[in-house]
């Protein structure tokens, strides 16, 4: 078994490349590392020489004589007293003393350069054949154990990634780019599916274009200036004299139109059709609080609104007791007549009758 430098792995004795992380396992832990050049000896140091004087050969060497003898022994003779030089004679010249030798550096060798060593050879047992159960690699086909990742032999992924799975058919619609991909897959479900969204379209589309229309109209009315318009033909079911249903569009609060009871009606005809924004109702005999209580009043009026081609809209509108004009937001195109409907009659007693003072139609300009 071998073990990897990287992981540490154990690896078979015949393995390249280790099976868990693939590093390459060329070098093993036996094989000695690459031997180093060995310097050159260095060259030995001088021996110092003896740089003392010896005696000259023909000097006789000088004895001190001998301070003390043996009793007995003759003394020793006085050594003889140089003469004293003459005049006009030259003193003696001392002898000279041996002059030293001058030391000689040693001579500098030139080192010789290191011989290469060749790298010794990786020595590798015999391969073993070794018995694998796995899966063979799928580049080299070499058989490998269940445990590795890597192949033994070239190092080679032994449980390549997966790929991917295709994209269903709807991800090749959008966006365009991806249709290339897979331009073939599900083409008639994708015609039949992008048809089905196109007649759901259009049918939904046809379906709410009234509630379109309806908003665009609404939307024209509130940015538009409401004008006052004004009918040029008005008939009422029943009136009390001096009080004529006409009084309702002459522009006097102080002047109404006196019905006998509920269920009396007024009907207003336009010269042509026009888009009604509005109607302004001011309810009872006056909008001044006195006069306004002198007379009964109806709290609810059904507004019936007929358009040019015959379409009746019925709108039931709650008026609040108390005097003053009321809006009312109607919204209708192409009105033709307009028929106020009386009903919930208040304080309407013996010697009393139903009071409309004023009502103002608004289309848009």
């Amino acid at each position: 078994m071998r073990a990897c430098p990287t992981c540490g792995a154990s690896n078979g004795s015949a393995d390249d490349f280790c099976g868990n992380c693939g590093a390459y396992l060329g070098w093993s832990d036996t094989t000695p590392p690459p031997s180093t050049p060995s310097p050159a000896p260095a060259a030995p140091e001088p021996t110092p020489r003896d740089t003392t004087a010896a005696p000259a050969a023909n000097e006789p060497a000088s004895v001190d004589p001998p301070t003390d003898g043996p009793p007995g022994a003759a003394p020793p003779a006085p050594a003889p007293t140089p003469a004293e030089p003459g005049p006009g004679a030259r003193p003696p010249r001392p002898p000279a003393s041996p002059a030293p030798e001058a030391s000689v550096p040693d001579p500098v060798l030139p080192v010789l350069p290191a011989k290469p060593v060749a790298r010794r050879p990786v020595v590798r047992s015999a391969a073993v054949q070794e018995e694998a159960a796995g899966v063979p690699c799928p580049a080299c086909d070499t058989p490998n154990l269940p445990d590795r990742r890597f192949c033994r032999r070239c190092a080679a992924p032994l449980n390549p990634t997966a790929k991917p799975a295709p994209l269903p058919w709807w991800r090749t619609v959008w966006p365009f780019r991806r249709r290339r991909a897979r331009a073939s897959s599900g083409r008639v479900v994708r015609g039949l599916v992008i048809l089905a969204v196109l007649v759901a379209l259009c049918a939904g589309g046809f379906l709410l274009l009234p509630a379109g229309r309806a908003l665009i109209e609404d939307t024209r009315d509130k940015m538009g200036k409401p004008k006052a318009v004004t009918p040029v033909a008005i008939a009422a079911s029943a009136e009390i004299p001096r009080h004529p249903a006409k009084n309702t569009t002459d522009g006097l609060s102080n002047r109404y139109w006196g019905a006998p009871g509920p269920q009396a009606s007024v009907t207003y005809t336009f010269s042509k059709p026009f888009r009604l924004v509005d109607v302004l109702i001011t309810n009872g005999a006056s909008k001044s609080p006195e006069a306004y209580a002198r007379e009964a009043r109806a709290l609810r009026i059904d507004l019936e609104v007929t358009t040019e081609d015959g379409e009746k809209h019925t709108k039931q509108v709650t008026l609040s007791d108390k005097p003053g004009a009321q809006p009312v937001p109607t919204g209708i195109s192409d009105v033709k007549t307009v028929r106020l409907i009386l009903h919930s009659p208040t304080g309407l007693t013996e010697g009393r009758h139903l009071a409309l003072a004023e009502v103002e139609f608004f289309q848009r300009s």
